[in-house]
């Protein structure tokens, strides 16, 4: 092939010569389209202001990697360069030229008179009509794949769906079961009714830092531990159950109940140093009423009497894992039949924006469901005084009633 230079001043005959040139090369029918339609935008501006252009095309080395095809067009009388973006064949910029593209040429020459323009035009529009069907073929071919895996994504996520509501419902039974096993039922003593309400701060969770004890001594009074192990989940509830065996110990040892608070402290310093929790101790006599409270940093205990008279049981100390540990006193009261004595964790009154606000409700509430069967107090208590909830917390309700 030999350097080929044309001059223009249209842009049909600028296309025409591209195309007999692409043809006589035996370039591919997409290239030669993409070098058409490119060298055509690139001129075009020329062309029609009515400047001519320069195309240069002829053959270049390459490296190695076979002939090349150089086409070169100049526009000597542009006031500016035109712009090579966006092309269908993408060209570069060299000096003296507005744009160069190089086409690898991969067979010799053709033989032979250059068809006519139409048939090399009908022979570009039945290639892009070819390649547009393969496309349209794909897309389908892409499509039905894409509806399968979707298909199959679905009834995986169905299937993952069921799986974790399985697992949900199996950590579900286990954490209750493990609820279950670690807050025993209510003591059954002739002269008391008892019952509580325990209501976990995450329903997904039903464990935490608050847990109860309660069980009859050699001497026939009933002892009541309550705790509040700082945290929530399974954490707290090792912390919580920690200070309730302690205490548990202590007391069927004999232990006096004002000593025990501090005593389990002293205990507990050595195996769970990390243990923070409030606590309270109750004793109570069935036969005569006699009741002995003693407090680490827990809440008052409320005392309702049959009347619907309250007073909050106060009695200071600080508890397990607090500088100074164990209750400063032990107080002394006297439980007649009918009365009611109600214990609780924070929950149940810091759910409102001031505790003092939510130990008087807490006084209101307890006396309307007094008369209540002992079963119904806990719950009732606890439903009435969480209408609002600040934040979440782990809540027990225990109530203790002298019956004649």
């Amino acid at each position: 092939m030999i350097p080929h230079r044309t001059t223009h001043h249209s842009l049909a005959g600028l296309r025409t010569t591209l195309r007999r040139l692409a043809h006589h090369l035996r370039l591919p029918v997409e290239t030669r389209s993409r070098l058409t339609l490119a060298v055509t935008q690139v001129a075009a501006g020329e062309l029609d202001a009515g400047r001519m252009v320069v195309l240069d095309a002829g053959p270049e080395a390459a490296n190695g990697s076979g002939a090349m095809l150089s086409v070169r067009l100049q526009t000597p009388l542009a006031p500016r360069q035109p712009s090579l973006t966006g092309l269908p064949l993408p060209a570069q910029r060299m000096p003296g030229c507005a744009a160069v593209w190089r086409v690898p040429l991969q067979s010799s020459p053709a033989e032979g008179s250059a068809p006519a323009v139409s048939d090399l035009l009908e022979e570009e529009l039945s290639d892009a009509l070819t390649r547009l069907d393969a496309l349209g073929r794909d897309h389908q071919r892409l499509h039905h794949e894409l509806a399968e895996t979707n298909s199959g994504v679905l009834a995986l996520y169905v299937q993952l769906e069921e799986r974790d509501e399985q697992l949900r419902r199996a950590h579900g039974r286990m954490l209750r079961q493990l609820e279950d096993a670690l807050r025993p039922p209510p003591v059954e003593v002739a002269g008391l009714e008892m019952a509580v309400h325990y209501e976990p701060a995450e329903k997904d969770a039903p464990t935490g830092g608050d847990l109860y004890d309660w069980f009859l001594l050699p001497d026939g009074t009933a002892h009541i531990t309550v705790v509040d192990a700082l945290g929530h989940g399974l954490a707290s509830t090792r912390s919580a159950l920690n200070v309730t065996h302690a205490v548990r110990t202590l007391a069927l040892e004999g232990h006096p109940v004002e000593s025990i608070v501090a005593r389990t402290d002293e205990i507990l310093s050595t195996v769970d140093r990390e243990v923070m929790a409030t606590v309270q101790l109750v004793r109570l006599d069935p036969a005569t009423g006699e009741l002995l409270i003693a407090n680490g940093s827990h809440p008052p205990a409320l005392l309702v009497r049959e009347d619907g008279t309250t007073r909050l049981l106060e009695v200071r100390g600080r508890g397990i894992g607090f500088p100074l540990p164990g209750s400063e006193r032990l107080l002394r009261e006297r439980l007649a039949p009918g009365d009611l004595l109600v214990l609780y964790t924070d929950g149940l009154t810091e759910s409102r924006r001031d505790p003092r606000e939510g130990e008087i409700r807490l006084q209101e509430v307890a006396r309307r469901h007094r008369a209540l069967p002992i079963a119904d107090i806990p719950g009732a208590i606890a439903a009435e005084m969480r209408t609002v909830i600040l934040h979440p917390d782990d809540t027990v309700a225990l109530t203790v009633r002298r019956v004649r």
